[in-house]
């Protein structure tokens, strides 16, 4: 449990953080970006603001006793979703900055491993139940 204690906390404040410094900075947070008008800021920026909120919701779940699996994995399939759009755009525009790339490959990666860090606690409370232990 404390390995997925300590993923879900990393997990929120590192999407909080981001989300904060898309929010505060706007199209200046995206690397390679540049100038980009004022709509594609006022997007940025909205979308730093759900991310914000995003990261804070994986924030109150790593603070619950016991963790919700079932919010756990809700996000974990959303931050996988994220990476499924980021395929898509590799696809249908080619690839984007590098610094892009490597979040896509965090995006594929790390949804995988939070949702088996949460089945592995969830194999120990089934064998806690069976011994008759608490």
């Amino acid at each position: 449990m404390r390995t997925l204690k300590v993923l879900a906390l990393v997990m929120g404040i590192a999407c909080a953080v981001i989300g904060l410094v898309h929010l505060v900075v706007g199209i200046g947070s995206v690397p390679g970006e540049g100038s980009a008008g004022a709509t594609v800021d006022s997007r940025e920026r909205y979308y730093g603001a759900i991310f914000e909120g995003y990261g804070l919701a994986w924030i109150w779940a790593a603070r619950q006793a016991p963790i919700p699996l079932t919010v756990i994995r809700f996000l974990a399939a959303v931050f996988l979703l994220g990476a499924v759009g980021r395929v898509i755009s590799i696809i249908d525009r080619g690839w984007p900055q590098g610094f892009q790339v490597a979040l896509t490959v965090i995006e594929i990666v790390l949804p995988p491993g939070l949702l088996l860090a949460g089945v592995a606690r969830r194999s120990r409370g089934v064998r806690r139940d069976l011994s008759g232990s608490t």
